[in-house]
């Protein structure tokens, strides 16, 4: 493993073995872990060019300081794990900050925000064969939906097949659904819970069996009903950050008590809060998890 940041360039250049090495010999979660509501740390975003965090339009864009605000957050007591594109899980590997820790793949990372393409989000970041090489846990999968965007069609196919290739090895699918559309250019989620109860039933649907199947949806009004929808084990995301950190944590803790909600998912609102206090963000989180009754 590499001992610090700044040498992981240098395993990279001198000795690129050492992550494949280090992946196998990582110690893996312990199944009894998913009798608990979970605690996962995110940060895929920049690996679709969203780099904007916390009113920061370029907050994440700095690799040295991701890599040192993950390595903090993973640290604190009660992360249960990690969610991240090869070239950050590989780096937090090298450095064992994932040692013990439940990881997740990002599988579709090409839907560039406000590319043409961006509802085509194709599949170009892992795949199941590399989550199982690399001794992962499951894949976490973006499923936007726009029925007047053509794109969509192959985000559909492109999710089934995704959630066929990990059930065959027994891999989480971590399914990410929106009802989306697009405005002025710009593509937005639609936060309703109807919309949401819609998109949550399209996603339980793909794929030749729901086994692996789990959901990670946004906090919306009206969360029972919507959470009526599904019997997915299911996470709750947090967004960009920003706005009133009291009501997003009071948001959680509401949505935390229903009981397929089995933990949250959560990547800009730990690693750039808005004190800049990282341990103390992921501290309050997981005391939400932890405090959920069951």
């Amino acid at each position: 493993m590499a001992p610090d940041i700044a040498s992981v360039v240098t395993t990279r250049l001198t000795d690129p073995g050492a992550i494949r090495r280090a992946a196998l010999a990582r110690p893996r979660f312990e199944r009894a872990g998913f009798a608990r509501p979970l605690f996962i740390l995110a940060a895929d975003h920049a690996a679709r060019g969203a780099i904007a965090a916390g009113g920061d339009p370029t907050a994440m864009g700095d690799r040295h300081e991701l890599l040192a605000r993950c390595v903090e957050a993973l640290a604190r007591p009660g992360v249960d794990g990690f969610l991240g594109t090869p070239d950050i899980v590989e780096d937090l590997i090298l450095l064992g900050a994932l040692d013990g820790k439940l990881v997740l793949g990002s599988m579709n990372r090409g839907g560039i925000p406000g590319a043409s393409f961006e509802l085509d989000d194709r599949f170009g970041s892992y795949d199941a064969r590399g989550i199982a090489e690399g001794g992962l846990d499951g894949g976490k999968i973006l499923l936007r939906v726009d029925p007047a965007d053509a794109g969509t069609a192959e985000t559909l196919i492109g999710t089934a097949n995704a959630v066929n290739e990990l059930a065959e090895r027994e891999l989480l699918a971590l399914i990410e659904p929106f009802m989306s559309v697009r405005e002025n250019g710009k593509v937005r989620n639609i936060l309703t819970p109807d919309a949401q109860m819609k998109v949550n039933n399209i996603s339980a649907a793909l794929g030749r069996t729901s086994a692996y199947t789990w959901l990670k949806v946004p906090v919306v009004d009206e969360m029972e009903r919507m959470m009526a929808s599904t019997t997915m084990p299911t996470l709750l995301l947090g967004g960009e950050g920003g706005g009133d950190v009291d009501a997003m944590y009071a948001s959680w803790q509401h949505a935390l008590e229903i009981p397929h909600v089995r933990g949250l998912i959560i990547g800009r609102t730990m690693l750039f809060p808005h004190d800049g206090d990282v341990a103390g963000a992921v501290d309050t989180a997981v005391s939400l998890v932890r405090g959920a009754t069951r």
